[in-house]
């Protein structure tokens, strides 16, 4: 019997993972290493106070930066593409509130928190190679240190309300401002897992689904 099948996934809010450019990688981190080593700016650049995060260093990407390295084009272009085509709606306007870099190390962790603005995202610029082990025996390839989990909604029966991703370097996940997500801390290595984040208004009349 020929049985053809094809998977519906209806529900739940929607999640756009885009690889970025290995050249925009590259930029990003050299900004980053820049600021690290530059006490002044990263003092001003701080945005630890802001977050919700336990981790080494949190700051904000200037603006200037953010529109000369291709940054805010990469965002946009994706957000435009991404609501296209889960909304076949086009949008006019971009604006981003703010775009932020994490530095998370061995014990650190961001709890579940969301985002403010329309839309959001995250991603990667530099993982540890080695994520840690369970103190206990607990089988392979299980362990979810350094994982970014997005949760929505409730476990049920053929419902799952968890994604689990492992970071690799250069993904990078756009969501809704709403949807909730957590970093667990990671062990047993010296090594950093950098992270860049975004939040941005699009139009009004797309985002209110209410429609008043």
């Amino acid at each position: 019997m020929d049985i053809k099948f094809e998977q519906i996934r209806a529900f739940g809010p929607s999640i756009l993972k885009v690889k970025m450019p290995d050249k925009l990688v590259d930029t990003l981190n050299q900004y980053v290493d820049q600021v690290i080593i530059d006490e002044k700016k990263s003092k001003e650049l701080n945005h630890g106070k802001r977050l919700v995060a336990d981790v080494k260093q949190e700051f904000v990407i200037e603006a200037d930066f953010t529109k000369k390295s291709g940054w805010g084009n990469f965002l946009a272009t994706c957000v435009k593409a991404w609501i296209e085509k889960d909304m076949e709606k086009e949008i006019t306007k971009f604006e981003i509130i703010q775009t932020w870099i994490v530095r998370q190390f061995q014990n650190e962790f961001n709890p579940i928190h969301w985002h403010g603005g329309h839309v959001s995202g995250a991603g990667f610029l530099k993982v540890p190679k080695n994520w840690g082990n369970f103190d206990q025996d607990k089988g392979k390839n299980t362990f979810q240190g350094g994982n970014l989990n997005f949760i929505d909604g409730s476990h049920r029966f053929m419902s799952n309300s968890v994604l689990k991703v492992k970071p690799e370097v250069g993904d990078f996940y756009f969501f809704p401002h709403y949807l909730m997500h957590t970093v667990y801390p990671f062990k047993n290595t010296k090594e950093e897992r950098r992270s860049i984040s975004f939040n941005a208004y699009i139009d009004q009349e797309i985002f209110n689904v209410y429609g008043r």
